[in-house]
């Protein structure tokens, strides 16, 4: 029995996602224990001081940081929202369709219904995966303005929240984001699978090698100041 087309499916179809499975546990595996070698963990630090410096202003002056927060929950929100329509009409889509153009023989690879309903289903998974991630991105955001709007308790000089609550509220609310992206980027993949194997697999080399690009760093973290920090060298300054 000679090669058979059906059996590029079976191939290129788990090597791809082998490979974009074997990348991202790379890049957890640094972003855990090398954070610094990250473009998410550098900008994790940028977020740390952000939480530390607004928490020292004055509640009047935080304009500008809910406008940001504002910012990252309406984007959330947008493509949660896009998500959820490409679900939609994913489902509309398998309902409705004879599924003709890819069951055809313009398509070199596995074209019975079996396994373009696995296409269809695992499709639907990444978009509902990155679905319930900006959501969760969204209540992480959404919780962070609430930490930072909190009144200060008359008569004491800090404010009651603490700001390691502000810094993780928002490092999730961006990690959550990160996933979410992820799950597009899965979705891309197996969405030209589609139009075969082959494509398939050459989106996953292709997509690894753009994401170690933008996910690689090698600036060194900068060395953050709080506002607490300037106010006890200004001051020094003055005694001298």
């Amino acid at each position: 029995m000679g090669f058979r087309k059906e059996y590029l499916d079976l191939i290129l179809v788990p090597s791809g996602l082998l490979i974009m499975f074997t990348y991202h546990l790379f890049l957890l595996y640094r972003y855990i224990n090398l954070p610094h070698k990250t473009v998410m963990g550098f900008e994790n630090n940028d977020k740390r001081a952000w939480a530390r410096n607004i928490m020292a202003v004055e509640k009047k002056e935080l304009g500008p940081t809910i406008t940001v927060l504002q910012n990252n929950t309406q984007a959330s929100t947008a493509l949660a929202a896009v998500s959820l329509t490409l679900c939609s009409l994913i489902g509309a889509w398998i309902a409705s369709s004879s599924n003709a153009f890819f069951q055809s023989q313009l398509i070199y690879g596995d074209t019975r219904a079996t396994t373009i309903s696995i296409k269809y289903i695992c499709l639907l998974i990444c978009f509902l995966l990155a679905f319930a991630c900006f959501v969760q991105a969204c209540r992480h955001f959404v919780h962070a303005t609430y930490l930072i709007s909190t009144p200060k308790i008359p008569g004491t000089p800090d404010s009651s929240i603490p700001v390691r609550s502000v810094e993780i509220a928002v490092i999730r609310g961006g990690d959550f984001w990160s996933l979410g992206l992820r799950a597009l980027f899965f979705a891309l993949d197996l969405l030209l699978w589609f139009f075969g194997p082959i494509p398939m697999f050459m989106c996953s080399v292709f997509l690894v090698m753009i994401l170690h690009y933008l996910d690689y760093n090698s600036r060194p973290m900068h060395p953050h100041r709080s506002h607490g920090d300037q106010f006890q060298m200004s001051k020094g300054s003055f005694d001298v």
